[in-house]
């Protein structure tokens, strides 16, 4: 990232950019100066204890209306998209899944998927049809057995879900990936190019992926307290 006469210009071919981003909560400061650059290609891994503003940033990102963004820039492919609408961004190309999501009886995956194909390609009808088949050849391609569109949303396992990430990962090779979690589990699936440690409401650690090795075996006291960070200014953040 660069500056010049004290205008930010960002990296130069990057993907997705986040400068000195603050976000405040109920008028709270929670993310104190985030910055973070994920490349083309490139699948970083964020992880911090609960408390730490790792959920805040998720949905600044995605433009939820209670994170009051303060300060600082979000860029795609070089355009800020604080100022665009959460369908506006998904239309861009951004969206957020969960690793561990809610069940939602009653509402089956397959129009689920649908509908927001609607929503994002903006067209007045979809063919059922011509969906169900292209459907049917994303699921085969990502090995989902097909009973799951008909399941209800979100029925699943970590193990499927890391699964379709590496699987798409390997397909699209200009896209980023940022998987925001506290549980190491998922990255034995996943493995990320980079891995950053979260406190405080910033980026307090960065390596490859050895430093989910290390997180395993230490966990986060050993940084923490390196850089002079209690549990107590952890938990003021009100568990986001």
């Amino acid at each position: 990232m660069t500056h010049t006469n004290g205008t930010y210009h960002g990296a130069s071919g990057a993907l997705f950019e986040i400068h000195d981003l603050h976000v405040s909560v109920e008028g709270r400061e929670i993310l104190r100066g985030f910055n973070l650059v994920v490349g083309h290609g490139e699948v970083h891994a964020l992880m911090g204890r609960n408390g730490s503003g790792k959920s805040t940033l998720a949905y600044a990102l995605m433009g939820h209306p209670k994170y009051l963004v303060t300060q600082g820039s979000v860029r795609l492919e070089g355009e800020n998209i604080l100022a665009l609408r959460p369908d506006d961004r998904a239309k861009l190309g951004m969206f957020l899944a969960f690793q561990n999501p809610i069940a939602i009886p009653g509402v089956g995956t397959g129009n689920f998927l649908r509908a927001a194909v609607k929503a994002v390609r903006g067209t007045e009808s979809i063919n059922a049809l011509a969906f169900r088949k292209e459907l049917a050849e994303r699921m085969q391609h990502l090995q989902i057995d097909p009973s799951f569109a008909t399941r209800a949303l979100n029925e699943g396992a970590v193990r499927i879900v890391s699964d379709g990430i590496n699987l798409v990962h390997q397909q699209q090779d200009r896209m980023g990936i940022l998987l925001i979690t506290h549980y190491q589990r998922i990255l034995n699936y996943v493995r990320p190019d980079k891995v950053h440690v979260m406190a405080r409401g910033r980026i307090v650690e960065s390596g490859g992926a050895e430093l989910v090795q290390q997180l395993e075996s230490e966990g986060y006291d050993p940084i923490l307290q390196r850089l002079g960070i209690e549990d107590t200014e952890e938990a003021t953040s009100h568990g986001r």
